[in-house]
């Protein structure tokens, strides 16, 4: 019977299995703070904006539409639907951190991001019963932080002589798409992604960019219908 890991070997863990998406993180950390300067914000705007939102996705949802100058109403909706989805992640990651003090588990809360989300439920996954599951996220989470600051200050401080040519949105992309396409397994989360990617392309002409809104929506709807339904199929089966 192997030793349980200690809290250091389990940050570590989080650290090396953070690591391989690496490159697709720090590619859109780049493309993340080139664009926010290059929508008209400052260096020290721009560089606030990062450290402070840390939230990538929500970060370049917001940006045409403060460079077009929608209402502040606007803007803040639009980061808060494109970031719904850590109230799911916050949901599923309670039972490991309730114990914990408010100012760690605000912390971790902080550092939540959507590639360690997906290793963390992939150690979940695969070892139900791991006992240093709070290291193991923090080294993680810290890791996801750092590789993303790094790119977004790069791009920020570089947006003048980095090329846009380079296709970095490209291989953001792909990275993303790498850890879509295992939450897919399930029906619910498929079916969300489904709905979602097929509203966002039909409503792709809507103003302010409310088809992303749109899309998140429907695509959560989705996915909550699915996982319902999954569900009393389930509680159905068992018992008959």
């Amino acid at each position: 019977m192997s030793a349980a890991p200690s809290a250091r070997d389990a940050f570590w863990r989080g650290v090396r299995e953070l690591l391989p998406a690496g490159p697709g993180v720090f590619a859109w950390g780049l493309v993340t703070g080139v664009a926010m300067v290059k929508s008209g914000l400052t260096v020290a705007q721009a560089t606030g904006f990062s450290l402070l939102a840390y939230a990538g996705s929500a970060q370049l949802a917001a940006l045409p539409l403060i460079a077009g100058a929608a209402p502040v109403w606007v803007v803040a909706f639009t980061a808060l639907i494109v970031n719904l989805r850590f109230v799911v992640y916050a949901a599923y990651t309670r039972g490991s951190f309730q114990h914990l003090s408010a100012g760690r588990r605000a912390l971790l809360g902080y550092l939540v991001g959507d590639v360690m989300f997906v290793r963390y439920v992939a150690l979940l996954t695969n070892h139900p019963d791991y006992p240093q599951r709070v290291p193991y996220y923090l080294g993680g989470a810290a890791a996801n932080w750092v590789v993303w600051q790094v790119a977004s200050l790069l791009g920020i401080f570089g947006a003048d002589v980095i090329p846009t040519d380079w296709g970095l949105e490209l291989a953001g992309t792909l990275a993303l798409v790498a850890l879509v396409v295992p939450l897919c397994a399930r029906l619910p989360a498929l079916a969300g992604v489904a709905v979602a990617s097929a509203v966002a392309v039909a409503a792709r002409g809507l103003p302010l960019r409310l088809g992303l809104l749109l899309a998140v929506f429907a695509g959560m709807g989705a996915a909550l219908l699915a996982e319902s339904r999954h569900g009393a199929a389930r509680r159905g089966s068992s018992a008959s």
